[in-house]
């Protein structure tokens, strides 16, 4: 039987915060992409909560900080150490995330407190604003390569099978990955390390805390230890426990017997929580052999799984996902050759492997954000205010689709990105900074800096984009 046949440049397989990242990104760029995910809908669960600087810096790029905002909790990325909730005492841990005044200091943004649930209807709705497709109710059945790109059979939710005929395949599909197994990539590392349970309830726990507002509370007493996580407005929480080693991640604990922990933890006696659900979960630490094969890439989940400490997670498979998107699109668009490509897994993996380590150590939550600033940032070129009042703008603000070019104030190249533009390769925007914002940035009077369009220096990345630029 012939299957219907669709075309399309880019295949996304996963509708999380990478598959939702990659569909918007690409499709921004002017580039038709197909997303489709075997779920019905997204999910209606907190799971990751923590949204880091750069991910935040992403939002703020594509117009949308002020709407994620509005979902977010008024929280201090800081930890709080204490008996019980209502406890007095306690210690104050960092949790690898700057707080708002450290974030000023490197960054137009600053990490926000937003549940999974929340932050993806925003990516959903900008993915279709820019174009993209997005099916839910679909799933992949079969992927096969060709000299041209990759041939998949997807299923809809009436079992109706479709042909998919893309030149490049992104494999957003968490981590039980068809794409993955479809590839023959296995994962390294142990499956599970720690397993859990959690429990999503609202309570009125803020007034217990009064301005003690932060983004994670270890619980240290003797019959309830566990921690207590912000999971969106309206006093709503996860609380987790977890479980002595072997135990299966199948919960074994019912509603009543949930309360009572989560009231001794709190240290308020009647408090009745109203508990929406209890799950089971493990923590896993692993890494894929490889991130792709030919014309076939993995993202997010697919790639690298962590476990929930130190909240880096989806940030990192938002990041994969921009970053594939962008060097997807500068070889469609004819910007750069197809070994741009490669530097995809070269430039992500250490990363990758960085937050899983960190994950798998019991104490990974416990950061100082020094430490992980630069693994969350990366060696993208610093943040320096331009102008004031409502002109007043980021070096961030400036980056192009393309490259660009900062100049001091006396630099004279207009013609060097005139000829860059012309030449067929990504095109060059020229930004003429002032004295001191160009100081900072390391240029001087008469010099220049070329930077790609996740702001790093040309210099600072991938030996494949010399050739674009």
């Amino acid at each position: 039987m012939r299957l219907q046949l669709t075309e399309v440049p880019v295949l996304i397989v996963g509708g999380g915060p990478a598959g939702l990242t990659a569909a918007a990104e690409l499709a921004g760029r002017g580039i038709e992409a197909l997303l489709v995910e075997r779920r019905p809908a997204l999910f209606e669960h907190p799971r990751a909560t923590a949204v880091s600087t750069w991910s935040m810096e992403l939002i703020r790029k594509w117009g949308l900080e002020d709407e994620l905002r509005a979902a977010a909790v008024d929280v201090e990325w800081r930890g709080w150490v204490c008996e019980t909730l209502a406890s007095q005492d306690g210690i104050e841990i960092p949790l690898g995330l700057p707080t708002r005044e450290q974030a000023a200091a490197v960054s137009p943004a600053a990490p926000a407190c937003v549940p999974q649930d929340e932050l993806e209807p925003v990516l959903l709705r900008e993915a279709r604003r820019r174009g993209a497709r997005v099916r839910f109710g679909t799933e992949l059945v079969s992927l096969r390569s060709r000299s041209d790109g990759v041939e998949a059979v997807v299923r809809d939710g009436v079992g109706q099978p479709r042909a998919v005929r893309a030149r490049y395949v992104i494999g957003a599909d968490g981590a039980h990955s068809a794409v993955r197994s479809a590839l023959g990539i296995g994962m390294q590392g142990p499956e599970v390390t720690v397993s859990a349970i959690s429990a999503l309830l609202h309570a009125p726990l803020w007034h217990v805390l009064g301005n003690r507002r932060y983004g994670l509370y270890p619980i240290t007493h003797p019959e309830a230890g566990g921690v207590f996580v912000p999971a969106g407005r309206n006093d709503r929480w996860i609380f987790g426990l977890m479980q002595a080693p072997g135990t299966p991640t199948v919960p074994d604990i019912d509603q009543p017997t949930m309360a009572r922990l989560i009231e001794t933890a709190a240290g308020v006696p009647g408090l009745n929580p109203r508990i929406a659900r209890i799950g089971g979960f493990a923590f896993t630490a692993q890494l894929a052999e490889r991130f792709g094969d030919g014309d076939v890439f993995l993202v997010g989940d697919a790639a690298h799984r962590v476990t929930p400490r130190g909240g880096t997670g989806m940030n990192t498979s938002i990041r994969d996902a921009y970053d594939l998107g962008w060097k997807l699109a500068w070889v469609l668009r004819g910007w750069a050759s197809p070994a741009l490509l490669e530097s995809y897994e070269l430039e992500r993996r250490p990363v990758a492997e960085h937050n899983v380590l960190r994950s798998a150590q019991p104490d990974g939550s416990v950061r100082d954000a020094a430490e992980e600033l630069h693994v969350d940032l990366g060696p993208r070129i610093p943040h320096a205010w331009i102008g004031s009042g409502e002109d007043r703008r980021s070096t961030l603000d400036l980056l192009a689709p393309g490259l660009t070019l900062f100049t001091g104030p006396d630099g004279d190249v207009e013609s060097q990105a005139s000829r860059r533009s012309a030449d067929g390769a990504a095109p060059v925007a020229l930004r003429r900074l002032p004295a001191i914002t160009a100081r900072a940035l390391g240029i001087g009077p008469r010099g220049s800096l070329l930077v790609r369009p996740d702001g790093v220096p040309i210099r600072a990345g991938a030996e494949e984009l010399r050739a674009a630029a």
